[in-house]
C-alpha cells in the first residue's frame, strides 16, 4: 500500500491525494510537516512535501509522484495517451504552477495570515498573476475541463492553485482574475461537486486547527 506523507491543508499534498482517490489507490496518509530535521530529510530530499511512500523507497515533488502514478497504476487516468495532447495536459500544469501559483504564494503570508509582504514583492505578484491568467485563459480549453473532455493531472493544479491566488488576487489587489473566465468558474463549481474533492476539502477543515497550531508556534 502506498504512504501519502504530508499534511491536509497543503494544496500539492492534496493533488496527489485527489489523484489516489481518483484512481482507486489505497493508500495510507502519514501526517508530515516539512522540516529539515535528519528524520525528515531522510523521507524528503528538501524536506517537502507531498512524498509519496513506496515498496522500494521515497518519491517526492507533485509532477514527479503524478507521473510515477500515470505510469505505473491502472484506474482512472490522468493522462491522454497521445503524446501531443499529453504535452498540453503537462504543459498547463506546468503554467499553472510556474505563473499562478509560485507567484500567488509569495502573498499568502499576507493574504492568509496577516503578515505584512514588501510593496515590491505584493506588485511583482500583482503584474505576474495577470499575466499567469491571461495565458491560462489562452491555452485551457475548459470544455468542460482545463484541458479538454476529461479530468486531467491539469485540473489537479488547477483546483488546488487558481483558488488560492483568486484570493490573493481579491484580498489584496481587489481583483477578480477570473472575471474574464466564466467557464474557469463554472468548471471549479463543478469540481467541488466531486465526492472526492468534498473528502478533502472535509479532511483539510479537520487539519486547519492543528496547521494553524503550528504556524503560530513557530512566530
Amino acid at each position: 500500500m502506498f504512504k501519502l506523507y504530508g499534511f491536509a491543508v497543503s494544496n500539492y499534498y492534496n493533488m496527489v491525494k485527489l489523484a489516489l482517490l481518483e484512481k482507486g489507490l489505497a493508500f495510507e496518509e502519514v501526517t508530515f510537516y516539512p522540516t529539515q530535521t535528519p528524520e525528515s530529510l531522510a523521507i524528503s530530499p528538501r524536506g517537502k512535501v507531498p512524498v509519496l511512500g513506496v515498496e522500494v523507497g521515497f518519491i517526492n515533488e507533485t509532477a514527479i509522484i503524478l507521473e510515477y502514478l500515470e505510469q505505473t497504476q491502472k484506474g482512472t487516468p490522468l493522462l491522454p495517451s497521445d503524446p501531443f495532447e499529453r504535452a498540453q495536459v503537462l504543459a498547463i500544469a506546468k503554467e499553472i504552477e510556474l505563473y499562478i501559483e509560485l507567484p500567488g504564494r509569495a502573498c499568502y503570508g499576507e493574504a492568509f495570515f496577516g503578515s505584512p509582504v514588501p510593496e515590491a514583492i505584493k506588485e511583482k505578484t500583482k503584474a505576474e498573476l495577470l499575466l499567469g491568467f491571461a495565458a491560462l485563459s489562452r491555452h485551457g480549453k475548459f470544455a468542460p475541463y482545463v484541458a479538454g473532455d476529461s479530468l486531467s493531472i491539469a485540473d489537479l493544479y488547477f483546483l488546488y492553485s487558481v483558488p488560492l491566488a483568486c484570493a490573493v488576487g481579491q484580498k489584496l489587489f481587489g481583483i477578480d482574475l477570473l472575471a474574464e473566465m466564466p467557464k474557469a468558474k463554472a468548471l471549479l463549481e463543478r469540481l467541488e461537486q466531486n465526492p472526492h474533492v468534498q473528502k478533502i476539502a472535509a479532511d483539510k477543515e479537520v487539519a486547519m486547527p492543528a496547521f494553524l497550531a503550528m504556524i503560530a508556534a513557530k512566530k
